[in-house]
């Protein structure tokens, strides 16, 4: 299937599936389910992603240079938030320690929390869905969405060699 793929219908897929993902964050978050700082910042690879896709989706039939550099960007910015993704869900499943802001070695004392800290732990899912917290599924999706960016950028590279 991702073989089928053109360059053009890779950045629609991988527009649609960031744009739903975040999306879907936006309305854990609505219904109380806080994100802490460690998720922020994986949202940051949607916030930069799905314009990106879209400005490939809009001008990829008429450029393809364009075209490749922006599912190349897309590759590489899902590949990272999957490192991303992963590194969190270690921190959540006490693998490897996180940042020391925002995990269980906060600075809550005495009682009080310390209001200058977050009061969302980094290393606490707020849910597991099929066994997976949040940050695991966005792992998950960011590896989908990247090869969904590779397959794109193959067609193209495939174009480009069959025509030279």
């Amino acid at each position: 299937m991702l073989n089928s793929l053109t360059p053009q219908r890779a950045a629609l897929l991988v527009f649609l599936v960031a744009f739903a993902t975040i999306a879907g964050a936006w309305i854990f978050e609505y219904y109380g389910y806080a994100p802490c700082e460690l998720c922020l910042k994986q949202r940051w690879a949607y916030y930069t992603g799905v314009p990106l896709a879209l400005v490939v989706v809009l001008l990829a039939p008429r450029n393809p240079g364009l075209a490749k550099a922006g599912l190349t960007m897309l590759a590489v910015l899902w590949l990272a938030s999957m490192v991303f993704g992963i590194y969190h869900s270690g921190v959540e499943w006490k693998w490897w320690p996180g940042p020391s802001t925002c995990t269980a070695q906060a600075g809550f004392s005495g009682g009080l929390p310390d209001l200058s800290k977050p009061a969302v732990l980094c290393d606490t899912p707020a849910i597991r869905i099929l066994g997976l917290s949040l940050a695991g599924w966005n792992a998950v999706i960011s590896l989908g969405l990247a090869l969904v960016a590779f397959a794109g950028l193959r067609k193209i590279q495939g174009s480009s060699s069959v025509s030279q």
